[in-house]
This record gives C-alpha cells, structure tokens and sequence, in this order.
C-alpha cells in the first residue's frame, strides 16, 4: 500500500531581495504515520513572506546506522506571499528504518525517522546452543526458592475500590524483591496486570480508585525500585559483564517470573486473565515474562529494551558507551561480549511465546530505536500487532494513544 507523507514547512520572510533565502521558519507537519509499504513521497509546502524568496531545498537520507542513501535537491523561486509545492520521492528501499534530513540553503531544517516495511526487518536468532537449557536451568533454580510472600497493606494509599500493598518476596538467588499489589476490595477473582518498570524508573504504585475491576502489581527488580535501598549492584547493565551466569539481567529476568508467581498465588486473581506490560527496560522484561511462562493470558511491551545487542551498539550511543567501557576494563573481546550478550537478547527469546502481543513504539526514539523494537516483534511466532507514535521518541508512556490501545487489547483478550 502506498503512503503519502505530507511535509508542510511554514515559513516567514527575512528582509532582502529575490535571491536572498527567505525562509526563516520551518515545520514538519506529519498527515502519516511515517511508515511506508512501499514507494516514499516527501511533499513540501513552501511560503514566502512580504518579499519574494528563492533557494534551494535538499533532501538527504541516510540508514538508522547513520550510513548515506541518497541526496536530492531543487530550486524554488515563490512570488511574494505565495506557496509553492516541492515533491521527492524515494523508491527501492529496502526494508528498515531511515532518517531523514531537509536543508534549506546548506542549513539543517527539519530531521525525522521514517520506516519502510518494518514487518519484514530482520535481525535472525543468535542464541548459543545452550540458549534454552541454560534458561531452563535458572527457572529450575527460581522454583527452588521459597518465595515468603510478605504483604502489609498501606493504609494511606488504599481506597475505596481497590486496597494497596507494599510485598515483599524472595527471588533467584535469595533476592528479597519488592512491588506494589492494587486489588480491587470484595469477595470475586479479577483480570491481574504485572507492570515493568524501567531502568532505574522511581517506585510507581498505581492509583487505588483508578478502576475497581482489575488487580495490579508493580514490580520493582533487585536493585531498583523500591530496592534501591539496598542496590548493590551500582550500574545494572555493567554487573558481572561477561558472565552470564552472574550477570545482572539472570536474576531480573527471574524476578519478571517470580512476580508472575505471586500474583497467581493471590486468591483475588482470575488466573485466565494474567497480562504483562512494561516499557523500555520493562518491555523487555514484559517479552522475556511471556516468553519463559505460559501463565500470560496476553503481553503488551513497548519501546522495548535489550533487543538485538549487535545492531544496536551501532546506532545508539546509551547503553553501548557503559558495556563497552566495562567490557574493555574486564579485557572482554568483542565476540565473547556478543556471544554472553545473546544469552539476554529478547530477540532469541520470542520464539517462545504463545500469547498475543501488542507492541508500541516511538518513530523518533533514539534510546531503544525502532530497528532493535522490530528485531524482537518480527520473531514473534504469534499473534501480534503495532501501534506506531510517529512524532514519540522514548517516552510513548506520555501518549494517552498507546493507553487506550493496551486497554483495549487486554479487554480483547480477557477471558470471561
């Protein structure tokens, strides 16, 4: 299906004569979603303020890694107060994402990411031989630990529709891991969400008079959260670098289980309906979560983390510039450090989940950019939809958009 991306960009008039630039202001309008099946158009609007204007636009593209595409350009010259239209076009890219830069005059204008085909970006497993047992074996060694569910209620947060509790639980290792538990008050089983939090992300407890007909826990993972107290673990992603045994991603991955295994223990729960959400860093928890247990009724991750390490460290420069920092002060070479990094890539988990996902994500995110989103959901064997937020970079929580859809989603697929 072809796409048409309307750019419109304002302009006002700097004093001067035909000749002189013209264009002071510039703004991208978006009438798309910036995600392209095939062919790409770019129309510009142009305007002239009280003086006549000409110049030249360029239009430069380049791949996420940062690599050149192509550059095209043309004049324009616009009677004073006039618009006039300038077209590109794009054929032939190959699927992936891109970004995009228009100048006017030699000087930077706009610069936005688009996508083509992002359904078909592939980034193929790259998991050890050992991938699976070695993730067997650590849940092996989670279920051996006697979880001790602690729970006091919290009285100032508690409401009328659902009572708040501060839990606590042992996790792999001997972990003391901490949440929030939302339920709704009453006798019944209710639908129960598990929300992940992001990296180093405050403790968030969710409202207690929000809703009245769903159970929420938070889960704060060792060393974050409301563990922060006692994080012992300094930069999470540098812990025990080259080591997948010990390092720090083993454990939390466990944690993301065990708060599944609470929440199933409450009698409160409704254990059709057990749903996982979390962004960023709590995305890949959310993917890792439905990948290692069947108990998810339905999963809905966003701008998720930890997703295809290779790739990734050639596009972002947070978190490649602490591993590689820590993989040089440890004399880590560049294959081990991929081949320890596989073991806690969500890519080669997914191939595992057996519940719906619905993944959201940012078109402008430079955190966890498109690509690594995609080199995750593509390997989903289930099944699975996007929602795009084309003018978001790394915060879609702030969009009531992605919201709504999630809550739609797990409406969907609550079993009833």
């Amino acid at each position: 299906m072809k796409r048409l991306l309307h750019l419109l960009i304002l302009a006002a008039c700097c004093s001067g004569t035909a000749g002189a630039r013209g264009l002071v202001e510039s703004k991208v309008a978006c009438t798309q979603d910036w995600i392209y099946q095939s062919e790409v158009f770019f129309n510009i609007m142009l305007t002239a303020g009280e003086q006549p204007a000409t110049g030249v636009v360029e239009l430069r593209v380049e791949t996420d890694k940062g690599a050149a595409v192509c550059a095209m350009s043309q004049s324009y010259s616009i009677a004073a107060g006039a618009p006039e239209a300038v077209q590109f076009r794009l054929s032939g890219l190959p699927a992936g994402f891109y970004r995009a830069t228009l100048f006017d005059d030699s000087e930077t204008s706009e610069a936005w990411n688009f996508g083509v085909r992002p359904d078909e970006v592939l980034s193929p497993r790259d998991a050890q031989a050992d991938f699976w047992p070695f993730w067997q074996r650590t849940l092996d060694e989670l279920a051996a630990v006697a979880p001790e569910y602690r729970l006091e209620r919290d009285r100032a947060r508690s409401g009328r529709l659902r009572d708040v509790y501060t839990v606590e639980m042992r996790s792999w290792g001997g972990e003391t891991i901490r949440g929030y538990w939302v339920v709704p008050k009453g006798r019944g089983q209710w639908p129960a969400i598990v929300c992940y939090m992001g990296y180093g992300a405050e403790p968030y407890c969710p409202e207690a008079d929000a809703r009245g007909d769903v159970a929420e826990f938070v889960l704060s993972h060792r060393g974050q959260g409301l563990n922060k107290p006692t994080n012992s673990y300094g930069d999470w992603i540098r812990h025990n670098l080259g080591s997948r045994d010990a390092y720090y991603y083993r454990g939390a991955f466990m944690d993301a289980v065990r708060a599944i295994d609470f929440v199933a223990s409450r009698p409160q729960t409704d254990p059709r309906n057990i749903f996982v959400e979390g962004g960023s860093q709590g995305g890949a928890l959310t993917l890792v979560a439905a990948s290692l247990d069947s108990r998810v009724a339905a999963a809905a991750p966003f701008v998720p983390f930890l997703s295809d390490f290779p790739d990734y460290f050639e596009i972002v420069e947070w978190p490649k510039a602490p591993v590689m920092e820590e993989a040089a002060r440890r004399g880590i070479d560049r294959d081990s450090l991929y081949r320890m990094l596989s073991y806690f890539d969500v890519k080669n988990f997914v191939e595992h989940i057996r519940c719906p996902v619905l993944m959201g994500f940012g078109l402008q995110d430079d955190v966890c950019p498109p690509h690594t989103n995609f080199a995750g959901y593509n390997n989903i064997r289930t099944a699975k939809r996007w929602e795009v937020f084309p003018r978001s970079g790394h915060h879609v929580e702030r969009e009531e958009g992605w919201w709504r859809a999630r809550s739609e989603f797990f409406d969907e697929h609550t079993t009833r």
